[in-house]
């Protein structure tokens, strides 16, 4: 669970502090860096852009370009790849990435910078929808998430284990946040799901026009843990994010910013830095980095951190 991680990331920050001492940093970074986001409208998009903002700001030797992608798989198979240097990633497709686990078909060499915030699951509906927990989307329109995204992984663990198939018991869809917004708005959808910080961009666009609603998924929580892992934790959506008369339950996933094994240690340890050193920019990209933090950004299971970046924390502790 949550404190688990938290005395995990302790234990890890005892290890790497052990002896260490001051030292130069090593040389900058030179050349271009492609940063794997996620589809517009999600907090990837956003946070990945005011992160590619900060890099050509810092290091005047380094182009930086923002991809949009499907999310988390997808931008875990680019940066295995080398088409992209830097990603977001839950850690759930993480821990199947490096244990070649199906979506995909190998281990793939990547690892840590950071963790960066949670990703709070979000099941959207109308406000006057009868749906009231996942069981009642059975043979419903139903979005659950962009082709490579992490939004779908876990849409598709919470169905199974609410005893659903995506493929036989509802009309499954595979939109994006944006797209699944514009669809229920629309009525050509009765639901869509979303993995994303607090708050989505695209839902409070949805909500300015559209009454809405989450659904509680407090029914799941206990079987998706038991089925999957303590990478998922119980944990609520204030009312106050989308302007709710009460809190729901959901359920949370930490995000990493990923990287290949084989990334020089100096690249690693400088992208670690900026993270920090430009964490008031990435503020004004998108409020989830005020979670950055320093004490909890190692506890990266089921990643290993890039010895780049362990250098940085171990030398930037006070």
């Amino acid at each position: 669970m949550r404190l688990a991680r938290v005395l995990a990331a302790a234990l890890t920050a005892t290890l790497l502090l052990a002896g260490c001492g001051g030292s130069d940093a090593p040389p900058r970074p030179s050349g271009e860096i492609k940063v794997a986001t996620g589809n517009p409208g999600g907090v990837y998009a956003d946070y990945g852009a005011g992160y590619a903002d900060l890099i050509e700001s810092r290091l005047p030797d380094v182009s930086a370009q923002v991809l949009h992608t499907g999310g988390s798989v997808d931008n875990l198979r680019r940066v295995a790849a080398d088409q992209a240097q830097a990603g977001f990633t839950l850690a759930d497709s993480a821990a199947d990435a490096v244990a070649g686990s199906a979506p995909f078909s190998r281990k793939l060499p990547v690892v840590a910078l950071a963790s960066l915030y949670d990703n709070y699951v979000q099941l959207v509906v109308r406000a006057d929808s009868p749906v009231r927990s996942a069981k009642a989307l059975r043979g419903l329109r139903v979005s659950v998430g962009a082709e490579g995204s992490g939004t779908a992984l876990i849409a598709e663990r919470i169905l199974k284990v609410a005893g659903l198939s995506p493929d036989s018991d509802l009309t499954s869809l595979r939109l994006d946040v944006r797209e699944s917004a514009t669809a229920l708005a629309e009525g050509r959808i009765d639901a869509f799901f979303w993995s994303g910080g607090l708050p989505t961009g695209a839902i409070t666009e949805l909500r300015r026009n559209t009454m809405i609603r989450l659904v509680d998924l407090g029914d799941v929580v206990d079987e998706l843990t038991r089925s999957y892992g303590e990478l998922y934790t119980e944990t609520t959506v204030p009312a106050v994010v989308y302007g709710a008369q009460s809190a729901v339950t959901t359920v949370s996933v930490p995000n990493f910013l990923v990287v290949r094994r084989d990334m020089p240690d100096s690249e690693a340890y400088w992208l670690t830095r900026l993270l920090f050193e430009g964490q008031s920019q990435l503020i004004q990209a998108h409020p989830e980095a005020r979670r950055l933090d320093r004490r909890t950004a190692i506890a990266t299971h089921p990643l290993e951190l890039h010895p780049g970046a362990a250098r940085w924390y171990r030398e930037s502790h006070p």
